[in-house]
C-alpha cells in the first residue's frame, strides 16, 4: 500500500485535524515503562501546611533511574501567568540523571525556582514548571477536605489541576543536551525525557491536592476515588513559540509523518480482520466517541470542529452497523469511504483508531521518528540548476502557484520579540517587522529560488550559484532535504493573511499525545496531557492499551 501523497498529508488543514495515536509519545513512553517493569519509588516528600517544599519522584529502569525533583512555593494569585517572560509559578522542576543526594536538592533548590534565571548542569535533563487551575485546584481540594468526591462534570470541564508553561530539555539553561542521552533506549524515540517529566509532575501535582486537602480537613478528609483521579491530566498553555518548530526541523517532521503514514499504510495493507480486531475497533470506536464527548473549547473554530467530528463518528458508527468491515481490504475500504463521507477531523480521527487493534503491527515504528539533523545540513554543490529547478517544479509546485505579490499572499512576517522574547506573527503591511523577519516562509522563499534561476544555465553548478547568490542558501537546502524526504517540507504558505498558527501547533502537540485541544485564539492552545493515564504506581498491575480514550463501563480500564 503506497502511503499518503505529501501533497495531501502536508497542508495546514489537515495538519491541525491529527489526533494522538499508539505512536504518540506519551503512550510510547507508557509502554516502555511497563514492558520493561520500570518501578517506581517516592523517595522524598517535604512539603509543609501552607504547600511549600519539595518532593523527588524516581522511576527505576533496566539501566538508570530518573528522578523528578519538584518544588512547590507559594505563589500570589496576582503574580500567576502563563507567559514565558513570568518570574514566579506554582510549581517547578527538574528531571535528574539518577539519584539526587542532599547537596543536589540544596543546589537545584537556588536555581530550579528560578527557571530562566537559574542555571543546572547535566545531571539535569529538563527544566519545567507549572502553575494552579484557578477554576479547579482549590476546589478539588476544598471537596477533599469536607470528605466528598469533586464533581465528574467539574473535573471534565477542566480536566487537569495544573498546567505547565514551559518543559525545557536539549541543553536548556544548562541541562543534559539530547547527543548525550539518545544512545539510551529509552530515550531513543523523540521528546521521551520530556513526557517523562509531564507523567511524574502529574503524579506530584494530584499527591500535593490530597495532601493539602488532609492538613484542611483532617479526619474528615479523603483521597480521590482511584477511576476520578486518573479523569485528571496535565495542562499546558502552548503559543507561538512552538510554531516554528516543526519549520525549523524538517527532517524531525518528514520521520514523525513517515513513520505515522507508514502505519496507515501497513494497516490498510491488511486483506482481511479477525472478529477480535473487528470488534477491538468497535470498543476503541466507542471510547474515541466518548472522549470526544469530554473535549470542550470555547473557540468558535474548534467548537465548529467538535460538532463536525460528533456527527462523523455517528456516520463512522452507522457505516459500520452496515457491514463496513465484512467486504474485502476492509481498512482500505474504509479510508476510502472516509475521504468523502468524513471531515478531516473525523478522517485523521479514524487514522489513529485504525491503528488501536495492531500495536504487533505499528509499534516498532517510533524507533524511527528521531532524526540526526545534522547529518542533511551539508548542501549538494555538485547538483545542476536543472536538477534543482526540476525539485523546484516537482515539491514546490503549491509554491509557484501562489501570486506572491498580492499583499494577503505575504500579509505576515515571524520576528522575535525583544519585549516578551517570544516568536511573534506581525502585520508586515502595518508593522515595521520586516527587518527583522525569521526565515519561515519556504513557500515563498522557494519562488524566489526558482525566479532566480531562469537565467541561469541549466549545467550550472549549485556551488557555482551560490557563490553569486548566497542569499538562497538557506532555501537551496530545504529544497535538498525536501527531495530526499517527502514529508519534510509543510505544503501551504506560512506567512498568508488567512494562516492559522494552531494548526501548526496542533500537529506537533498530537505528536506528543496531547488532547482536548482548546484554542484561545489562532495563535496559542491549552491542552491535556496523560488524562485517563495510569500514575507511576499503577504502572505495574494496570492494563492501557488505549489510556488516551476513556475507558467504558464494560471495558476493564
Amino acid at each position: 500500500m503506497a502511503l499518503r501523497p505529501a501533497d495531501t498529508v502536508m497542508r495546514l488543514a489537515r495538519m491541525g485535524s491529527f489526533h494522538q495515536s499508539r505512536l504518540s509519545f506519551m503512550r510510547v513512553l507508557l509502554r516502555r515503562l511497563k514492558s520493561e517493569n520500570w518501578r517506581f519509588e517516592r523517595r522524598a516528600f517535604e512539603i509543609d501546611a501552607t504547600g511549600v517544599g519539595h518532593a523527588v519522584y524516581t522511576m527505576h529502569g533496566p539501566s538508570h533511574s530518573y528522578s523528578l525533583v519538584a518544588f512547590a512555593h507559594d505563589l500570589p494569585p496576582e503574580q500567576r501567568s502563563d507567559r514565558v517572560i513570568a518570574t514566579a509559578w506554582d510549581t517547578t522542576f527538574t528531571l535528574f540523571d539518577g539519584l539526587p543526594t542532599a547537596a543536589d536538592i540544596e543546589r537545584l533548590s537556588r536555581n530550579v525556582p528560578l527557571q530562566e534565571a537559574g542555571r543546572v548542569t547535566p545531571a539535569e535533563l529538563t527544566v519545567s514548571r507549572a502553575n494552579r487551575s484557578v477554576r479547579l485546584f482549590d476546589h478539588v481540594v476544598d471537596c477533599l477536605a469536607q470528605g466528598v468526591q469533586p464533581d465528574p462534570a467539574d473535573i471534565d470541564a477542566v480536566g487537569y489541576l495544573m498546567r505547565t508553561t514551559a518543559v525545557y530539555g536539549s541543553g536548556k539553561l544548562g541541562a543534559a543536551d539530547r547527543e548525550t542521552i539518545c544512545d539510551r533506549p529509552e530515550f531513543a524515540p523523540p521528546f521521551q525525557a520530556e513526557m517523562l517529566t509531564v507523567f511524574l509532575i502529574r503524579g506530584f501535582v494530584l499527591d500535593l491536592v490530597e495532601h493539602l486537602a488532609r492538613i484542611r480537613g483532617k479526619d474528615r478528609a479523603v483521597t480521590l476515588e482511584p477511576s476520578l483521579r486518573r479523569r485528571f491530566g496535565i495542562g499546558n498553555s502552548t503559543g507561538l513559540g512552538m510554531a516554528p518548530f516543526l519549520l525549523n526541523h524538517p527532517i524531525l517532521l518528514n520521520n514523525w509523518i513517515e513513520a505515522r503514514e507508514t502505519a496507515l499504510a501497513r494497516v490498510r495493507a491488511l486483506a482481511s480482520i479477525t472478529p477480535a480486531e473487528a470488534e477491538a475497533f468497535r470498543v476503541m470506536l466507542r471510547r474515541g466517541h466518548r472522549n470526544v464527548d469530554d473535549w470542550h473549547s470555547e473557540h468558535p473554530l474548534q467548537r465548529g470542529k467538535i460538532a463536525a467530528l460528533k456527527a462523523d463518528l455517528d456516520r463512522l458508527a452507522a457505516h459500520l452497523e452496515a457491514g463496513a468491515l465484512d467486504m474485502p481490504s476492509p481498512w482500505d475500504a474504509l479510508y476510502r469511504w472516509a475521504e468523502t463521507a468524513l471531515s478531516l477531523e473525523g478522517q485523521e480521527l479514524l487514522v489513529a483508531l485504525m491503528m488501536e487493534p495492531y500495536g504487533a503491527l505499528v509499534d516498532d515504528l517510533p524507533s524511527r521518528m528521531s532524526a540526526d539533523e545534522t547529518a542533511g545540513f551539508r548542501i549538494d554543490g555538485a547538483m545542476t540548476l536543472a536538477r534543482l529547478r526540476a525539485i523546484l517544479e516537482g515539491d514546490y509546485a503549491w509554491a509557484l502557484a501562489i501570486d506572491w505579490t498580492r499583499p494577503e499572499a505575504q500579509a505576515r512576517a515571524w520576528y522575535v520579540s525583544a519585549e516578551k522574547l517570544e516568536p511573534r506573527l506581525g502585520e508586515r503591511h502595518l508593522e515595521p517587522v520586516a527587518p527583522y523577519e525569521q526565515p519561515l516562509a519556504p513557500g515563498r522563499d522557494a519562488a524566489l529560488l526558482h525566479a532566480a534561476l531562469q537565467a541561469e544555465a541549466a549545467e550550472t553548478r549549485v556551488a557555482d550559484f551560490l557563490l553569486r547568490h548566497p542569499e538562497h542558501r538557506h532555501i537551496l537546502r530545504r529544497v535538498q532535504i525536501a527531495a530526499r524526504h517527502p514529508y519534510a517540507e509543510i505544503r501551504d504558505n506560512t506567512v498568508a493573511a488567512d494562516v492559522l498558527p494552531i494548526d501548526l501547533l496542533r500537529a506537533k502537540l498530537s505528536f506528543f499525545g496531547a488532547c482536548h485541544f482548546d484554542p484561545r485564539s489562532d495563535r496559542w492552545v491549552r491542552i491535556n496531557m496523560f488524562r485517563n493515564a495510569p500514575f507511576p504506581h499503577e504502572i505495574a498491575e494496570m492494563e492501557f492499551a488505549g489510556w488516551t480514550y476513556p475507558a467504558l463501563p464494560e471495558v476493564p480500564s
